[in-house]
């Protein structure tokens, strides 16, 4: 059985689709021992220990050690990455009086990012198809991915376009523009950090027990969300998509499986974005918010809205609304949502199956806009969130399994080409009910609702025992395991 689930697992979800083996050791992780007992605490005390004009500086090198402990050869590419987009902006900001020069060297960046990010993740992806063709036939180079590079690509190409729109002053320092892109906290998986809005916190930013304590909080939060939560759902789903290998999956065990990855893969990546969040307060940055309770939603389109934010508004702000938004009549908006989705799918990886999945997520928003609006303003509550489920969770079907062929029969088991249940789905329920019922209930609003009603005084005396406890936990659960994947640094 473990030998089946390892197979499907390599043949079938994203971690082993849309990244290629890396050299070297693993990049330390927010939920490793090394990054919470060694990495953490020495750069906390250097930090503060040094002088305010320093902390940058200190900021830029913490972060570089960071993401140089798994691959230090590609440090290289993000020291080319700075230079490129620092210098693009002067040179925005001293020709803006010849719109011409300016929108060039604004090209000049984009084209440069596109280019960087094109070459390592897709250019295997693009020889393998364009050697389809008859008489051509590309080299697939096998080279190994820059960890988070579709993350920083993103957010230095959109310093160069917001100095030249106005919305975002020029950064003269090359330090403080490094310690922009290279800052550890959101450097690997996001959240998407656009330059304008932590410029100012770049040159003054406030360093108070409150916002430690605040961020400190927050980053517990996320711990334990990825470590108690996201890690205890992900075994359910790789034992489905064993039985999928096996032949024996059922209609009972396909949604099961789907339900675990959805929350496994919300949990694994809202936990390391309120990690980030947390230790961006702790240094000062106000990061942007990445959730807000997606699966809460009543359409794809309010769903879209809740996750992964600082995703969705970077498409919106860069290339739905420069394409015309939905300006221009119904097939302008159709054909900016299909080019849209396109990107996002094809941007999360290398794969059809991603590019299927954002192609899929456009047709039910466009559907939503022109054919079922007014369906759903009459449709029962209960019902909208239901439906909403149901497509998101096919969605994540598509997105989690690389293989055309086994993700059309995992979901074609969904749909009743399979057996109703079997004696293995109800002992997995039942394993997994409390689980479940957790997960359920940890993915609404309702902690937090709670949570605000207690008195000040109860809230004080919880929140240290409560943070304190979820370390513990937390830290003996990754003693005792071996399971602790990040599902979307790998992006």
């Amino acid at each position: 059985m473990r030998s089946l689930r390892k197979e499907a697992a390599s043949r079938g979800t994203a971690a082993a689709g849309c990244v290629k083996r890396r050299r070297g050791e693993a990049p330390v992780v927010f939920s490793s021992l090394t990054f919470l007992f060694l990495y953490l605490p020495l750069t906390l005390l250097v930090y503060f220990l040094s002088p305010l004009r320093w902390r940058n500086f200190v900021l830029l090198v913490v972060s570089l050690l960071f993401y140089g402990w798994g691959e230090p050869v590609y440090i290289v590419i993000m020291f080319l990455s700075i230079i490129i987009d620092y210098t693009h902006g002067l040179l925005v900001e001293k020709f803006r009086s010849d719109d011409k020069k300016a929108r060039w060297f604004v090209a000049q960046s984009v084209i440069f990012n596109l280019a960087l990010l094109g070459f390592f993740k897709y250019w295997d992806f693009i020889a393998a198809n364009l050697s389809l063709i008859p008489g051509i036939d590309l080299p697939q180079l096998g080279i190994p991915l820059p960890i988070g590079i579709s993350f920083y690509t993103f957010q230095t190409m959109s310093y160069t376009i917001d100095v030249y729109r106005k919305d975002a002053p020029v950064q003269r320092n090359m330090v403080d523009f490094g310690a922009f892109v290279t800052m550890f906290p959101q450097l690997i998986a996001g959240p998407i950090v656009q330059y304008k809005t932590v410029a100012a916190d770049l040159r003054h930013r406030l360093h108070t027990s409150e916002n430690f304590a605040l961020g400190a909080r927050r980053f517990c939060v996320g711990l334990a969300k990825k470590v108690l939560l996201a890690n205890s759902i992900g075994a359910l789903w790789e034992d489905c998509l064993a039985a999928q290998g096996a032949g024996t999956l059922t209609v009972l065990g396909g949604w099961l499986g789907l339900a675990a990855y959805g929350f496994q893969i919300y949990f694994d990546f809202s936990g390391y974005s309120d990690m980030a969040i947390g230790l961006g307060r702790i240094f000062g940055f106000r990061f942007n918010e990445n959730f807000d309770h997606p699966y809460c939603a009543d359409s794809v389109g309010t769903f879209w809205r809740r996750w992964h934010m600082s995703l969705t508004s970077w498409f919106r702000d860069y290339l739905y609304i420069p394409l015309g938004g939905n300006r221009g009549g119904t097939a302008r908006t159709i054909r900016n949502l299909l080019i849209v989705w396109f990107c996002t799918g094809f941007w999360h990886g290398a794969s059809w199956n991603f590019i299927l999945w954002g192609l899929y997520f456009a047709a039910w928003l466009i559907l939503e806009r022109y054919v079922l609006r007014g369906v759903l303003e009459k449709t029962p509550a209960i019902l909208k969130h239901l439906y909403t489920l149901i497509v998101v969770f096919v969605g994540w079907g598509l997105f989690a399994m690389v293989d055309l062929g086994v993700c059309g029969d995992y979901l074609a088991a969904c749909f009743g080409g399979a057996p109703l249940w079997s004696g293995a789905d109800l002992f997995r329920l039942r394993s997994y009910a409390v689980t479940l019922a957790v997960l359920v209930l940890a993915s609404t609003a309702l902690g937090q609702r709670l949570w605000a009603k207690l008195p000040r005084q109860a809230e004080q005396l919880a929140t240290p025992v409560l943070m304190g406890l979820s370390l513990v936990v937390c830290t003996a659960y990754l003693v005792d395991g071996s399971y602790n994947p990040f599902l979307y640094f790998r992006f």
